[in-house]
């Protein structure tokens, strides 16, 4: 991996794909594993080219996109689809007001490359003047070709990451899962909470999430909790707890089964389902009584879940 273009030295020719990539989703999926394919049959290496922050940072500041995935977790994801070059580049508005020949003539240069890969509404530099056309145009001068890849679609909408982020906004994780490929995700360090949860006899991890990070809707879930090599069963809380008047937004997760100390380590959070909306209750007794309500369908839901 390399964050500086003129740190590649390829001894072959490659194959390249340009973008934002976040999420990794199965149409980005797609994309690279033809890519890789192609360059496999042709002895090229298989190239991607992303960036960070994600340019709607730097472009749309007032509203950017949250990430799906921090560029740790785009490398691991990448790595495992069998690419030979991954270069992550800093964003900024000098990027943002490059022409695209310039750009595209440093990417050639650079890195060698005799195609490049793209979707259909793909466009890069300044004012997005180098849509596909404009690449292809440029391809013929200074000698690499233009390959186009339709986009997947599902339930008739093209899958990408903004629609991945929409499903997410309204909690719908079930149909976000089918879009990436895997069930949507939250890392991060256990940090110290309230401890409400411990006193109510279901004691919560408290997730130090980045602000930056696509989260679920407010509401109660069905989760796997990755422990370093160990995969629990749970029940995550996302929202203020209105039983408590609290103002603090937080990400929690009561492990199934789980006797250990949390503090300072780091969890990943799969969401398979939505339970239920997050609420305000009468008082703790109807508050404890709905946790157990909940922990007892999360464990019917994951059961299914692993039994296909």
């Amino acid at each position: 991996m390399i964050d500086n273009l003129s740190q590649a030295n390829l001894s072959r020719d490659s194959v390249v794909t340009i973008g934002a990539f976040d999420g990794i989703h199965v149409g980005h999926q797609h994309l690279i594993r033809q890519l890789v394919k192609e360059a496999r049959k042709t002895d090229r290496l298989a190239t991607l080219v992303t960036f960070h922050p994600h340019p709607s940072v730097v472009l749309s500041s007032h509203n950017p996109a949250r990430y799906l995935t921090t560029p740790g977790e785009k490398a691991a994801l990448l790595e495992k689809l069998g690419l030979d070059l991954l270069a992550i580049l800093p964003f900024d508005r000098k990027v943002a007001r490059t022409p695209a020949r310039d750009f595209i003539s440093m990417i050639h240069r650079h890195l060698r490359m005799k195609e490049l890969w793209v979707g259909a509404d793909f466009a890069l530099g300044r004012d997005r003047e180098g849509d596909v056309e404009a690449l292809k145009s440029m391809g013929q001068e200074i000698g690499f070709a233009v390959h186009v890849i339709e986009p997947l679609t599902w339930q008739g909408e093209v899958i990408s990451s903004s629609r991945i982020r929409s499903l997410l906004v309204k909690g719908r994780v079930r149909e976000a899962a089918h879009l990436l490929g895997r069930y949507p995700s939250l890392s991060g360090k256990v940090v110290w909470g309230a401890e409400r949860g411990r006193c109510l006899g279901f004691p919560t991890a408290n997730l130090e999430v980045r602000k930056e990070r696509a989260i679920p809707a407010d509401g109660v879930y069905a989760v796997y909790v990755l422990l370093g090599q160990e995969r629990y069963q749970g029940v995550a809380n996302i929202g203020i707890r209105p039983t408590f008047r609290d103002a603090e937004h937080v990400v929690e997760v009561h492990l199934l089964d789980f006797q250990g100390d949390l503090y300072g380590l780091d969890l990943v959070v799969e969401f398979v389902e939505r339970l239920r909306p997050e609420r305000r209750f009468l008082d703790v007794n109807e508050l404890v009584t709905q946790v157990r309500r909940d922990i007892a369908r999360a464990r019917r839901i994951l059961a299914a879940e692993e039994r296909g």
